[in-house]
C-alpha cells in the first residue's frame, strides 16, 4: 500500500510535518480551514475550506484514497478534531494527532484560568486597563461587553470591517513571534493584562514569557483548554509520524491502534481534541 496522507493543518506543527513529508517523498495533501486570506506557502499540495462535517470528510477520504489522516489543527479546533475522529472511524482510516504540553503557571505568575471565552470576558470586569487580547479575530465581539479597556490586537489579516471594540489598536503580523519582540510590544503599549488561549507548546509561548519579563505587572488571564479523551494515536515528532504511516506496516482492523477500536469514538463527541506534542526535534 502506498501511503497517501491528509494533514489537517493550520499550525506550526502542520507546517513542520508538511516539510518532513515532502523531504521524504511521501504523498500528502495539507488542508487549511480557510480562516486566513493568505495561508503560508507549503511544499505540499494544499486544499482550503471545510469538508461539510464528518460525513463530508469521510467522503473526501474515500474519494481521494487517503490511507492516513493526521490532525495537526489548533488545540482549540475542537469541532474539526471531533469530525476527524468520526470520519476516521467511518472509513477505517488510521488517525494520528500531534500533542502539545499545556503552559503551566510558574511560582510568581498571577494566572486566572477560566473554562471558556465567556469566563475570559467576565474576568475583565473592573477598572479600565490596557489589555493584550491575543486571541485572533474570531472572539473579539464577545469582549465588547467590557468596553472600558484599551485593547491591543494582533491579527494575521487586516480587518475588513470595523472592529467590534470601541478602543482597540490592531497590529497585522504573522507568527511565530519571539520573546524580545513581545516584550517590546507590551512595553510600547503599556500592557497590564494578557488574555490568551492556553494553546501550549513553544510556537506561541513568547507572549507568556514576555508577560513575565515585562517591567509592568502583567496579569496573565488564560482560557484553559478542556481535557480531551485519548481517542486517537498520538505522536511527538515528524519522524515518528513517518514511521506510523510507513506503507509496509499493515493496520489490522482488530488492532488497538485502529481508530474504530480506540476509546472515545462512541456518540458524537464534538469536544474531542488530542493533545499536541513536539515535532522536528523540539517542542513548538
Amino acid at each position: 500500500m502506498t501511503a497517501n496522507l491528509l494533514v489537517l493543518g493550520g499550525t506550526t506543527e502542520a507546517s513542520a510535518l508538511a516539510q518532513a513529508l515532502a523531504d521524504h517523498g511521501v504523498r500528502a495533501c495539507l488542508s487549511y480551514a480557510g480562516r486566513t486570506q493568505t495561508p503560508r506557502a507549503q511544499p505540499l499540495p494544499i486544499r482550503i475550506g471545510g469538508f461539510g462535517g464528518p460525513d463530508g470528510l469521510a467522503q473526501y477520504l474515500r474519494e481521494n484514497a487517503i490511507t492516513h489522516l493526521v490532525d495537526a489543527t489548533h488545540p482549540f479546533a475542537a469541532q474539526m478534531s471531533g469530525h476527524a475522529v468520526l470520519a476516521a472511524a467511518a472509513t477505517n482510516v488510521p488517525l494520528l494527532a500531534f500533542e502539545r504540553p499545556a503552559w503551566r503557571a510558574e511560582p510568581d505568575d498571577s494566572w486566572h484560568d477560566v473554562p471558556d471565552m465567556a469566563g475570559a470576558v467576565a474576568a475583565l470586569r473592573g477598572p479600565a486597563e490596557r489589555v493584550f487580547l491575543a486571541l485572533g479575530r474570531m472572539h473579539l465581539a464577545a469582549f465588547a461587553a467590557q468596553p472600558q479597556h484599551t485593547y491591543l490586537l494582533r491579527l494575521v489579516d487586516a480587518p475588513t470591517a470595523p472592529l467590534p471594540l470601541p478602543n482597540a489598536h490592531a497590529i497585522i503580523a504573522r507568527g511565530p513571534f519571539d520573546i524580545q519582540g513581545d516584550i517590546a510590544l507590551m512595553k510600547a503599549h503599556r500592557i497590564t493584562k494578557l488574555v490568551a488561549k492556553n494553546a501550549g507548546g513553544h510556537g506561541a509561548a513568547a507572549k507568556i514569557a514576555a508577560a513575565r519579563a515585562a517591567p509592568a505587572h502583567c496579569d496573565d488571564r488564560t482560557a484553559r483548554n478542556c481535557p480531551a479523551p485519548n481517542s486517537r494515536q498520538r505522536r511527538s515528532g515528524a519522524g515518528m509520524a513517518g514511521s506510523w504511516c510507513k506503507p509496509t506496516r499493515r493496520i489490522d482492523p482488530s488492532s488497538p491502534i485502529c481508530p474504530r477500536n480506540l476509546p472515545g469514538l462512541a456518540g458524537s463527541n464534538q469536544n474531542n481534541r488530542a493533545h499536541i506534542g513536539h515535532i522536528g526535534g523540539g517542542r513548538l
